[in-house]
């Protein structure tokens, strides 16, 4: 399993429920990276694309605790162990979680790598990611060179786990 993400530099990742950044070569980044392949998500972040709708071209799970929730379109799981039985069914390799802070602050110990576009900004936020550069157990890979969309600079990072937690 794998996370996707983009970030400020305070490791700020959302306010209100939406995004902090627009940034169209991320976005296609995302979509490049996770086309044809499993999507992880709780259910705000669902209700927060257009329409509420599951992303085309994706295998599209929602994790909430809310037993009367469902989602034309997508697999509802309402727990990690649930979860985590459902994702015995696909290749790890093609799972990637997308959000929102509390499922990526909750499976980021299960996730082998981790793409994170580091933006240079600071943003009013209330959600925040896991910080990888303090953690022993991550480690930088890949940086690329320096991207700008829309007065932001950002550079595309691959984080690896050294030591995975089985989805048990």
């Amino acid at each position: 399993m794998k996370l996707i993400v983009a970030v400020a530099k305070n490791w700020a990742i959302g306010h209100n429920g939406g995004l902090l950044f627009d940034l169209p070569d991320d976005m296609a980044f995302f979509r490049r990276t996770t086309l044809n392949k499993v999507v992880v998500m709780g259910r705000n972040t669902l209700l927060s694309f257009p329409g509420g709708k599951p992303l085309k071209n994706r295998t599209n799970i929602v994790l909430t605790t809310n037993t009367e929730f469902e989602a034309e379109g997508c697999t509802i799981c309402h727990s990690f162990q649930e979860l985590f039985e459902e994702l015995k069914n696909y290749n790890s390799d093609d799972v990637f979680v997308i959000g929102g802070g509390k499922i990526y602050n909750e499976l980021y110990p299960y996730c082998s790598e981790a793409y994170i576009t580091k933006v240079d900004a600071v943003e009013d936020a209330d959600t925040f990611l896991h910080n990888f550069d303090e953690d022993e157990e991550w480690y930088l890979s890949y940086a690329s060179e320096v991207h700008e969309n829309n007065g932001f600079k950002f550079i595309f990072n691959t984080y690896k786990n050294k030591s995975i937690k089985n989805l048990e």
